[in-house]
Protein backbone atom coordinates (compact mmCIF):
# COMPACT_ATOMS: atom_id res chain seq x y z
CA UNK A 1 0.00 0.00 0.00
CA UNK A 2 2.85 2.37 0.87
CA UNK A 3 4.59 1.64 -2.44
CA UNK A 4 1.32 2.21 -4.37
CA UNK A 5 0.85 5.57 -2.61
CA UNK A 6 4.39 6.60 -3.56
CA UNK A 7 3.75 5.68 -7.20
CA UNK A 8 0.50 7.67 -7.27
CA UNK A 9 2.26 10.70 -5.80
CA UNK A 10 4.82 10.57 -8.60
CA UNK A 11 2.03 10.74 -11.17
CA UNK A 12 0.27 13.68 -9.50
CA UNK A 13 0.01 16.73 -11.78
CA UNK A 14 0.18 19.99 -9.86
CA UNK A 15 0.34 22.49 -12.72
CA UNK A 16 -2.99 24.01 -11.66
CA UNK A 17 -2.06 24.22 -7.97
CA UNK A 18 -1.76 28.00 -7.93
CA UNK A 19 -5.28 28.44 -9.24
CA UNK A 20 -6.74 26.77 -6.16
CA UNK A 21 -4.35 28.10 -3.51
CA UNK A 22 -6.20 29.15 -0.35
CA UNK A 23 -3.75 32.04 0.04
CA UNK A 24 -4.94 33.81 -3.07
CA UNK A 25 -7.04 36.91 -2.50
CA UNK A 26 -9.82 35.57 -4.75
CA UNK A 27 -10.35 32.51 -2.56
CA UNK A 28 -12.15 34.58 0.03
CA UNK A 29 -14.85 35.37 -2.54
CA UNK A 30 -14.39 33.54 -5.87
CA UNK A 31 -17.47 35.26 -7.34
CA UNK A 32 -16.35 38.81 -6.54
CA UNK A 33 -16.72 41.13 -9.52
CA UNK A 34 -15.91 44.57 -8.07
CA UNK A 35 -12.80 45.04 -10.22
CA UNK A 36 -14.63 43.75 -13.29
CA UNK A 37 -17.48 46.22 -12.77
CA UNK A 38 -15.01 49.06 -12.19
CA UNK A 39 -13.22 48.34 -15.47
CA UNK A 40 -16.48 48.15 -17.42
CA UNK A 41 -17.61 51.49 -15.95
CA UNK A 42 -14.24 52.99 -16.80
CA UNK A 43 -14.62 51.91 -20.43
CA UNK A 44 -18.02 53.64 -20.64
CA UNK A 45 -16.66 56.93 -19.22
CA UNK A 46 -13.53 56.69 -21.38
CA UNK A 47 -15.73 56.46 -24.49
CA UNK A 48 -17.60 59.59 -23.39
CA UNK A 49 -14.38 61.55 -22.84
CA UNK A 50 -12.80 60.18 -26.04
CA UNK A 51 -15.78 61.43 -28.05
CA UNK A 52 -15.51 64.85 -26.39
CA UNK A 53 -11.72 64.96 -26.93
CA UNK A 54 -12.11 64.23 -30.63
CA UNK A 55 -14.79 66.91 -31.03
CA UNK A 56 -12.41 69.44 -29.36
CA UNK A 57 -9.46 68.20 -31.46
CA UNK A 58 -7.53 67.01 -28.41
CA UNK A 59 -6.03 64.18 -30.44
CA UNK A 60 -3.27 63.21 -27.99
CA UNK A 61 -5.81 62.77 -25.22
CA UNK A 62 -8.13 60.94 -27.63
CA UNK A 63 -5.37 58.47 -28.61
CA UNK A 64 -4.43 57.90 -24.97
CA UNK A 65 -8.04 57.14 -24.02
CA UNK A 66 -8.58 54.84 -27.01
CA UNK A 67 -5.44 52.89 -26.10
CA UNK A 68 -6.69 52.41 -22.54
CA UNK A 69 -10.15 51.39 -23.81
CA UNK A 70 -8.67 48.68 -26.04
CA UNK A 71 -6.44 47.32 -23.28
CA UNK A 72 -9.31 47.26 -20.77
CA UNK A 73 -11.71 45.61 -23.22
CA UNK A 74 -9.10 42.96 -24.02
CA UNK A 75 -8.62 42.27 -20.30
CA UNK A 76 -12.35 42.14 -19.53
CA UNK A 77 -13.32 40.15 -22.64
CA UNK A 78 -15.57 37.24 -21.51
CA UNK A 79 -14.76 37.41 -17.78
CA UNK A 80 -17.68 36.95 -15.38
CA UNK A 81 -15.81 37.58 -12.12
CA UNK A 82 -12.56 39.09 -10.82
CA UNK A 83 -11.14 35.58 -10.60
CA UNK A 84 -11.22 35.31 -14.39
CA UNK A 85 -9.37 38.59 -15.04
CA UNK A 86 -5.67 38.48 -16.02
CA UNK A 87 -3.03 39.47 -13.43
CA UNK A 88 -2.37 42.72 -15.26
CA UNK A 89 -5.99 43.91 -14.96
CA UNK A 90 -5.48 45.82 -11.71
CA UNK A 91 -2.61 47.76 -13.28
CA UNK A 92 -4.74 48.48 -16.33
CA UNK A 93 -7.54 49.75 -14.12
CA UNK A 94 -5.11 52.12 -12.40
CA UNK A 95 -3.77 53.33 -15.76
CA UNK A 96 -7.31 53.91 -16.99
CA UNK A 97 -8.13 55.81 -13.80
CA UNK A 98 -5.12 58.08 -14.37
CA UNK A 99 -6.19 58.72 -18.00
CA UNK A 100 -9.75 59.51 -16.89
CA UNK A 101 -8.43 61.94 -14.27
CA UNK A 102 -6.46 63.84 -16.92
CA UNK A 103 -9.50 63.84 -19.26
CA UNK A 104 -11.74 65.11 -16.47
CA UNK A 105 -9.43 68.05 -15.74
CA UNK A 106 -9.17 68.91 -19.45
CA UNK A 107 -12.73 68.30 -20.62
CA UNK A 108 -15.11 68.29 -17.68
CA UNK A 109 -18.45 69.73 -18.69
CA UNK A 110 -21.34 68.19 -16.79
CA UNK A 111 -23.94 69.13 -19.38
CA UNK A 112 -21.87 67.69 -22.23
CA UNK A 113 -21.19 64.49 -20.29
CA UNK A 114 -24.90 64.08 -19.47
CA UNK A 115 -25.88 64.62 -23.12
CA UNK A 116 -23.32 62.12 -24.29
CA UNK A 117 -24.42 59.49 -21.75
CA UNK A 118 -28.07 59.97 -22.76
CA UNK A 119 -27.13 59.54 -26.42
CA UNK A 120 -25.17 56.36 -25.61
CA UNK A 121 -28.08 55.00 -23.57
CA UNK A 122 -30.55 55.64 -26.39
CA UNK A 123 -28.19 54.03 -28.90
CA UNK A 124 -27.80 50.92 -26.70
CA UNK A 125 -31.57 50.65 -26.19
CA UNK A 126 -32.14 50.79 -29.95
CA UNK A 127 -29.48 48.11 -30.43
CA UNK A 128 -31.11 45.87 -27.82
CA UNK A 129 -34.53 46.24 -29.49
CA UNK A 130 -33.02 45.42 -32.89
CA UNK A 131 -31.23 42.35 -31.50
CA UNK A 132 -34.42 41.14 -29.79
CA UNK A 133 -36.35 41.45 -33.05
CA UNK A 134 -33.63 39.60 -34.93
CA UNK A 135 -33.55 36.89 -32.26
CA UNK A 136 -37.33 36.46 -32.47
CA UNK A 137 -37.14 36.23 -36.24
CA UNK A 138 -34.35 33.64 -36.16
CA UNK A 139 -36.06 31.51 -33.50
CA UNK A 140 -39.33 31.55 -35.47
CA UNK A 141 -37.42 30.66 -38.63
CA UNK A 142 -35.54 27.80 -36.94
CA UNK A 143 -38.71 26.49 -35.31
CA UNK A 144 -40.62 26.17 -38.58
CA UNK A 145 -37.69 24.82 -40.64
CA UNK A 146 -37.76 21.04 -41.13
CA UNK A 147 -34.44 19.58 -39.87
CA UNK A 148 -32.44 17.69 -42.51
CA UNK A 149 -32.67 14.31 -40.68
CA UNK A 150 -36.45 14.60 -40.40
CA UNK A 151 -36.73 15.47 -44.09
CA UNK A 152 -34.43 12.54 -44.91
CA UNK A 153 -36.58 10.15 -42.86
CA UNK A 154 -39.72 11.15 -44.74
CA UNK A 155 -37.99 10.77 -48.14
CA UNK A 156 -36.51 7.35 -47.28
CA UNK A 157 -39.86 6.01 -46.07
CA UNK A 158 -41.78 7.43 -49.05
CA UNK A 159 -39.27 5.93 -51.50
CA UNK A 160 -39.63 2.46 -50.00
CA UNK A 161 -43.41 2.77 -49.84
CA UNK A 162 -43.63 3.19 -53.61
CA UNK A 163 -40.67 0.92 -54.33
CA UNK A 164 -42.41 -1.99 -52.60
CA UNK A 165 -45.70 -1.12 -54.29
CA UNK A 166 -47.66 -0.56 -51.06
CA UNK A 167 -49.62 2.19 -52.80
CA UNK A 168 -51.52 -0.38 -54.86
CA UNK A 169 -52.35 -2.65 -51.93
CA UNK A 170 -55.75 -2.14 -50.35
CA UNK A 171 -55.91 -2.12 -46.60
CA UNK A 172 -58.35 -4.60 -45.08
CA UNK A 173 -61.23 -3.05 -43.15
CA UNK A 174 -60.86 -3.30 -39.40
CA UNK A 175 -64.10 -3.13 -37.42
CA UNK A 176 -62.20 -1.79 -34.41
CA UNK A 177 -61.94 1.57 -36.19
CA UNK A 178 -65.63 2.24 -35.58
CA UNK A 179 -66.15 0.37 -32.30
CA UNK A 180 -67.31 2.98 -29.73
CA UNK A 181 -66.49 0.65 -26.82
CA UNK A 182 -62.73 1.00 -27.48
CA UNK A 183 -60.34 3.85 -26.67
CA UNK A 184 -59.90 6.06 -29.72
CA UNK A 185 -57.19 8.67 -30.30
CA UNK A 186 -56.94 11.34 -33.01
CA UNK A 187 -53.52 12.63 -34.07
CA UNK A 188 -53.25 15.12 -36.96
CA UNK A 189 -49.62 15.53 -38.01
CA UNK A 190 -47.10 15.70 -40.86
CA UNK A 191 -44.22 14.65 -38.57
CA UNK A 192 -43.54 10.91 -38.73
CA UNK A 193 -41.04 10.79 -35.88
CA UNK A 194 -43.05 12.81 -33.38
CA UNK A 195 -46.22 10.85 -34.19
CA UNK A 196 -44.37 7.59 -33.53
CA UNK A 197 -43.29 8.94 -30.12
CA UNK A 198 -46.91 9.78 -29.22
CA UNK A 199 -48.07 6.30 -30.24
CA UNK A 200 -45.14 4.46 -28.60
CA UNK A 201 -45.43 6.31 -25.29
CA UNK A 202 -49.22 5.82 -25.16
CA UNK A 203 -49.07 2.08 -25.81
CA UNK A 204 -46.21 1.53 -23.38
CA UNK A 205 -48.28 2.91 -20.50
CA UNK A 206 -51.65 1.44 -21.56
CA UNK A 207 -53.02 -1.29 -19.30
CA UNK A 208 -55.03 -2.88 -22.13
CA UNK A 209 -53.21 -1.86 -25.33
CA UNK A 210 -55.33 -4.17 -27.49
CA UNK A 211 -58.29 -1.85 -26.83
CA UNK A 212 -56.54 1.29 -28.10
CA UNK A 213 -57.15 2.62 -31.61
CA UNK A 214 -55.06 5.40 -33.18
CA UNK A 215 -56.53 7.50 -35.99
CA UNK A 216 -53.74 9.42 -37.73
CA UNK A 217 -54.45 12.01 -40.41
CA UNK A 218 -51.60 13.54 -42.40
CA UNK A 219 -51.24 15.49 -45.64
CA UNK A 220 -50.60 14.27 -49.18
CA UNK A 221 -46.89 15.04 -49.00
CA UNK A 222 -46.27 12.88 -45.91
CA UNK A 223 -48.93 10.19 -46.34
CA UNK A 224 -46.60 7.59 -47.91
CA UNK A 225 -43.93 8.12 -45.23
CA UNK A 226 -46.42 7.95 -42.35
CA UNK A 227 -48.07 4.87 -43.84
CA UNK A 228 -44.74 3.11 -44.41
CA UNK A 229 -43.52 3.78 -40.88
CA UNK A 230 -46.51 2.07 -39.29
CA UNK A 231 -46.50 -0.77 -41.84
CA UNK A 232 -42.95 -1.52 -40.70
CA UNK A 233 -43.65 -0.73 -37.02
CA UNK A 234 -47.26 -1.69 -36.26
CA UNK A 235 -48.03 -0.81 -32.62
CA UNK A 236 -49.35 -4.26 -31.75
CA UNK A 237 -51.59 -5.19 -30.08
CA UNK A 238 -53.11 -1.73 -30.61
CA UNK A 239 -54.80 -0.72 -33.87
CA UNK A 240 -53.62 2.10 -36.11
CA UNK A 241 -55.14 3.73 -39.18
CA UNK A 242 -53.42 6.38 -41.33
CA UNK A 243 -55.47 8.65 -43.59
CA UNK A 244 -54.75 11.38 -46.13
CA UNK A 245 -56.60 14.64 -45.48
CA UNK A 246 -57.03 15.07 -49.25
CA UNK A 247 -59.31 12.01 -49.23
CA UNK A 248 -61.86 13.93 -47.15
CA UNK A 249 -63.85 15.18 -50.14
CA UNK A 250 -66.42 16.83 -47.90
CA UNK A 251 -63.66 19.12 -46.58
CA UNK A 252 -63.80 21.79 -49.27
CA UNK A 253 -63.95 25.58 -49.44
CA UNK A 254 -67.71 25.61 -49.98
CA UNK A 255 -68.25 23.91 -46.60
CA UNK A 256 -65.18 24.93 -44.62
CA UNK A 257 -64.82 28.69 -44.11
CA UNK A 258 -61.25 28.55 -42.85
CA UNK A 259 -60.18 26.60 -45.95
CA UNK A 260 -61.79 29.27 -48.11
CA UNK A 261 -59.90 31.95 -46.19
CA UNK A 262 -56.59 30.07 -46.28
CA UNK A 263 -56.82 29.71 -50.06
CA UNK A 264 -57.06 33.48 -50.57
CA UNK A 265 -53.89 35.18 -51.79
CA UNK A 266 -54.35 37.98 -49.24
CA UNK A 267 -54.10 35.56 -46.30
CA UNK A 268 -51.10 33.77 -47.81
CA UNK A 269 -49.31 37.07 -48.28
CA UNK A 270 -50.05 38.00 -44.67
CA UNK A 271 -48.60 34.77 -43.27
CA UNK A 272 -45.65 34.37 -45.61
CA UNK A 273 -44.51 37.97 -45.21
CA UNK A 274 -42.66 36.87 -42.05
CA UNK A 275 -40.28 34.87 -44.25
CA UNK A 276 -38.62 38.09 -45.43
CA UNK A 277 -36.05 40.01 -43.41
CA UNK A 278 -38.06 43.20 -43.99
CA UNK A 279 -40.69 41.89 -41.61
CA UNK A 280 -38.26 42.59 -38.76
CA UNK A 281 -39.43 46.18 -38.99
CA UNK A 282 -43.00 45.30 -38.05
CA UNK A 283 -42.04 44.07 -34.59
CA UNK A 284 -41.92 40.87 -32.57
CA UNK A 285 -45.67 40.55 -32.21
CA UNK A 286 -46.38 40.37 -35.91
CA UNK A 287 -43.59 37.83 -36.43
CA UNK A 288 -45.28 35.57 -33.91
CA UNK A 289 -48.68 35.94 -35.56
CA UNK A 290 -47.43 35.34 -39.12
CA UNK A 291 -46.23 31.76 -38.86
CA UNK A 292 -47.14 29.94 -42.12
CA UNK A 293 -47.81 26.69 -40.24
CA UNK A 294 -51.31 28.07 -39.67
CA UNK A 295 -51.94 27.65 -43.40
CA UNK A 296 -52.04 23.87 -42.85
CA UNK A 297 -55.55 22.50 -42.74
CA UNK A 298 -54.27 19.76 -40.41
CA UNK A 299 -54.15 22.46 -37.76
CA UNK A 300 -57.90 23.16 -38.10
CA UNK A 301 -59.05 19.57 -38.53
CA UNK A 302 -59.70 19.28 -34.78
CA UNK A 303 -62.97 21.21 -35.30
CA UNK A 304 -64.43 18.45 -37.52
CA UNK A 305 -64.28 15.40 -35.25
CA UNK A 306 -67.84 14.07 -35.83
CA UNK A 307 -67.47 14.42 -39.60
CA UNK A 308 -64.27 12.36 -39.55
CA UNK A 309 -65.44 9.79 -36.98
CA UNK A 310 -69.25 9.68 -37.26
CA UNK A 311 -69.70 6.38 -35.39
CA UNK A 312 -67.59 7.19 -32.34
CA UNK A 313 -68.94 8.62 -29.08
CA UNK A 314 -65.74 9.84 -27.43
CA UNK A 315 -62.26 10.52 -28.76
CA UNK A 316 -59.03 11.78 -27.22
CA UNK A 317 -57.25 14.40 -29.30
CA UNK A 318 -53.44 14.45 -28.95
CA UNK A 319 -50.96 16.93 -30.43
CA UNK A 320 -47.82 15.49 -32.00
CA UNK A 321 -45.50 17.33 -29.59
CA UNK A 322 -46.61 15.47 -26.45
CA UNK A 323 -45.30 12.46 -24.54
CA UNK A 324 -47.61 10.14 -22.60
CA UNK A 325 -46.34 8.99 -19.20
CA UNK A 326 -49.36 7.22 -17.70
CA UNK A 327 -52.35 5.12 -18.73
CA UNK A 328 -54.93 7.49 -20.24
CA UNK A 329 -57.97 5.20 -20.23
CA UNK A 330 -59.49 6.82 -17.07
CA UNK A 331 -60.18 9.91 -19.20
CA UNK A 332 -63.00 8.05 -20.98
CA UNK A 333 -64.70 7.60 -17.58
CA UNK A 334 -64.56 11.27 -16.59
CA UNK A 335 -68.04 12.75 -16.24
CA UNK A 336 -67.89 15.92 -18.36
CA UNK A 337 -71.18 17.17 -16.81
CA UNK A 338 -72.77 17.69 -20.22
CA UNK A 339 -69.75 19.58 -21.57
CA UNK A 340 -68.19 18.81 -24.96
CA UNK A 341 -64.50 19.34 -24.26
CA UNK A 342 -62.44 18.07 -21.33
CA UNK A 343 -59.22 20.09 -21.00
CA UNK A 344 -56.69 21.37 -18.47
CA UNK A 345 -57.07 25.05 -17.64
CA UNK A 346 -54.01 27.26 -18.03
CA UNK A 347 -54.94 30.48 -16.24
CA UNK A 348 -52.79 31.55 -13.30
CA UNK A 349 -53.75 34.81 -11.66
CA UNK A 350 -54.02 37.25 -14.60
CA UNK A 351 -52.27 35.06 -17.15
CA UNK A 352 -53.84 33.03 -19.98
CA UNK A 353 -57.34 34.37 -19.65
CA UNK A 354 -59.58 35.12 -22.62
CA UNK A 355 -58.35 38.69 -23.03
CA UNK A 356 -54.85 37.30 -23.68
CA UNK A 357 -56.01 35.67 -26.92
CA UNK A 358 -59.08 37.57 -28.12
CA UNK A 359 -59.63 41.23 -29.04
CA UNK A 360 -62.05 42.57 -26.42
CA UNK A 361 -61.94 46.05 -27.94
CA UNK A 362 -64.25 44.61 -30.58
CA UNK A 363 -67.89 44.95 -29.42
CA UNK A 364 -68.87 41.55 -30.85
CA UNK A 365 -66.33 39.90 -28.53
CA UNK A 366 -66.97 42.06 -25.45
CA UNK A 367 -70.73 41.47 -25.75
CA UNK A 368 -70.48 37.66 -25.87
CA UNK A 369 -67.51 36.68 -23.69
CA UNK A 370 -65.99 37.33 -20.28
CA UNK A 371 -62.42 38.70 -20.57
CA UNK A 372 -61.54 37.06 -17.24
CA UNK A 373 -62.72 33.61 -18.33
CA UNK A 374 -60.03 30.99 -17.86
CA UNK A 375 -58.11 29.73 -20.88
CA UNK A 376 -57.38 26.06 -21.44
CA UNK A 377 -54.96 24.04 -23.53
CA UNK A 378 -55.23 22.16 -26.78
CA UNK A 379 -52.91 19.16 -26.98
CA UNK A 380 -54.78 16.63 -24.85
CA UNK A 381 -58.56 16.96 -25.06
CA UNK A 382 -61.28 14.41 -24.47
CA UNK A 383 -64.24 15.19 -26.73
CA UNK A 384 -67.81 13.95 -26.22
CA UNK A 385 -68.92 13.59 -29.84
CA UNK A 386 -72.57 12.99 -28.99
CA UNK A 387 -72.74 16.34 -27.17
CA UNK A 388 -70.70 17.86 -30.01
CA UNK A 389 -73.37 16.94 -32.55
CA UNK A 390 -76.21 17.97 -30.25
CA UNK A 391 -74.75 21.45 -29.73
CA UNK A 392 -73.56 21.87 -33.34
CA UNK A 393 -69.99 22.74 -32.34
CA UNK A 394 -68.70 22.75 -35.91
CA UNK A 395 -71.45 25.21 -36.87
CA UNK A 396 -70.44 27.51 -34.00
CA UNK A 397 -66.84 27.33 -35.19
CA UNK A 398 -67.85 28.21 -38.77
CA UNK A 399 -69.92 31.18 -37.53
CA UNK A 400 -67.04 32.77 -35.64
CA UNK A 401 -64.47 31.91 -38.30
CA UNK A 402 -66.58 33.75 -40.90
CA UNK A 403 -66.74 36.80 -38.63
CA UNK A 404 -62.95 36.78 -38.29
CA UNK A 405 -62.12 36.88 -41.99
CA UNK A 406 -60.33 40.22 -41.54
CA UNK A 407 -58.48 38.91 -38.42
CA UNK A 408 -59.97 41.62 -36.21
CA UNK A 409 -61.26 39.22 -33.53
CA UNK A 410 -58.07 37.15 -33.12
CA UNK A 411 -54.86 36.59 -35.03
CA UNK A 412 -53.05 33.46 -33.98
CA UNK A 413 -53.78 29.78 -34.64
CA UNK A 414 -56.54 27.51 -33.42
CA UNK A 415 -56.62 28.21 -29.67
CA UNK A 416 -58.58 31.52 -29.87
CA UNK A 417 -61.36 30.04 -32.04
CA UNK A 418 -61.26 26.99 -29.77
CA UNK A 419 -61.80 29.13 -26.68
CA UNK A 420 -64.71 30.85 -28.41
CA UNK A 421 -66.26 27.69 -29.87
CA UNK A 422 -66.13 25.74 -26.61
CA UNK A 423 -67.04 28.71 -24.39
CA UNK A 424 -69.00 27.42 -21.38
CA UNK A 425 -68.71 23.93 -22.90
CA UNK A 426 -65.31 22.95 -21.47
CA UNK A 427 -64.93 20.78 -18.38
CA UNK A 428 -61.71 21.48 -16.39
CA UNK A 429 -59.59 18.37 -15.93
CA UNK A 430 -57.11 17.93 -13.08
CA UNK A 431 -53.83 19.70 -13.93
CA UNK A 432 -51.82 16.50 -13.50
CA UNK A 433 -53.35 15.15 -16.70
CA UNK A 434 -51.55 17.66 -18.90
CA UNK A 435 -48.42 19.68 -18.02
CA UNK A 436 -47.39 22.32 -20.54
CA UNK A 437 -44.43 24.55 -21.23
CA UNK A 438 -41.61 22.15 -22.09
CA UNK A 439 -41.20 23.87 -25.46
CA UNK A 440 -40.50 27.33 -24.06
CA UNK A 441 -40.15 27.40 -20.26
CA UNK A 442 -36.89 26.13 -18.69
CA UNK A 443 -38.41 26.47 -15.21
CA UNK A 444 -41.29 23.95 -15.30
CA UNK A 445 -41.59 22.27 -11.90
CA UNK A 446 -39.74 18.89 -12.11
CA UNK A 447 -42.23 17.19 -9.78
CA UNK A 448 -45.11 18.32 -12.02
CA UNK A 449 -43.32 16.83 -15.03
CA UNK A 450 -42.68 13.58 -13.18
CA UNK A 451 -46.30 13.23 -12.02
CA UNK A 452 -47.97 14.33 -15.28
CA UNK A 453 -49.93 11.90 -17.43
CA UNK A 454 -49.02 13.93 -20.51
CA UNK A 455 -46.17 16.42 -20.96
CA UNK A 456 -46.44 18.94 -23.76
CA UNK A 457 -43.60 20.62 -25.68
CA UNK A 458 -45.77 23.56 -26.74
CA UNK A 459 -43.64 26.45 -27.95
CA UNK A 460 -40.79 26.86 -30.42
CA UNK A 461 -38.29 24.56 -28.71
CA UNK A 462 -39.58 21.23 -29.98
CA UNK A 463 -37.71 18.13 -28.76
CA UNK A 464 -36.73 17.09 -32.31
CA UNK A 465 -35.01 20.45 -32.95
CA UNK A 466 -31.54 21.62 -31.94
CA UNK A 467 -33.38 24.46 -30.18
CA UNK A 468 -34.84 22.01 -27.65
CA UNK A 469 -34.33 22.66 -23.93
CA UNK A 470 -31.71 20.01 -23.15
CA UNK A 471 -32.99 18.89 -19.74
CA UNK A 472 -36.44 18.06 -21.18
CA UNK A 473 -35.24 16.26 -24.29
CA UNK A 474 -34.70 12.82 -22.70
CA UNK A 475 -38.39 12.56 -21.77
CA UNK A 476 -39.07 12.50 -25.52
CA UNK A 477 -35.98 10.83 -27.01
CA UNK A 478 -36.33 7.66 -24.91
CA UNK A 479 -39.31 6.74 -27.10
CA UNK A 480 -37.34 7.14 -30.34
CA UNK A 481 -36.09 3.85 -31.78
CA UNK A 482 -32.49 4.82 -32.48
CA UNK A 483 -31.65 1.28 -33.58
CA UNK A 484 -34.11 1.64 -36.47
CA UNK A 485 -32.21 1.52 -39.82
CA UNK A 486 -34.08 4.55 -41.22
CA UNK A 487 -33.25 6.64 -38.17
CA UNK A 488 -29.64 5.48 -38.22
CA UNK A 489 -29.28 6.45 -41.89
CA UNK A 490 -30.84 9.88 -41.43
CA UNK A 491 -29.86 10.86 -37.90
CA UNK A 492 -26.56 9.18 -37.21
CA UNK A 493 -25.02 10.37 -40.49
CA UNK A 494 -26.05 14.02 -40.08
Amino acid sequence: MRQAAIERSKQFVNTARERYSIWRREFSNPNSDSTLKLMKDQVIMAKVYASMARSKKEFNLYDSLMKCIKESQLAVEDANSDNELPRSSLGQAKAMGHALSIAKDALLNYDAVARKLRAMLQYMEENIIAVKKQNTFLVQHAAKTVPTPLHCLSLQLSTDYFLHNYSSKEEAYNEKLEDPSLYHYAIFSDNVLSTSVVVNSTILHAKEPEKHVFHIVTDKLHFAAMKMWFILHPPRPATIHVENIDDFKWLNSSYCSVLRQLESSRIKDYYFKASHASSLSVGNENLKYRNPKYLSMLNHLRFYMPEIYPKLEKILFLDDDIVVQKDLTPLWSVDLKGMVNGAVETCKESFHRFDTYINFSNPIISKNFDPRACGWAFGMNIFDLKEWKKRNITGIYHYWQDLNEDRKLWKLGTLPPGLITFYNLTYPLDRSWHVLGLGYDPAVNPSEIENAAVIHYNGNYKPWLDLAIAKYKTHWSKFVKFDNPYIQICYMNN
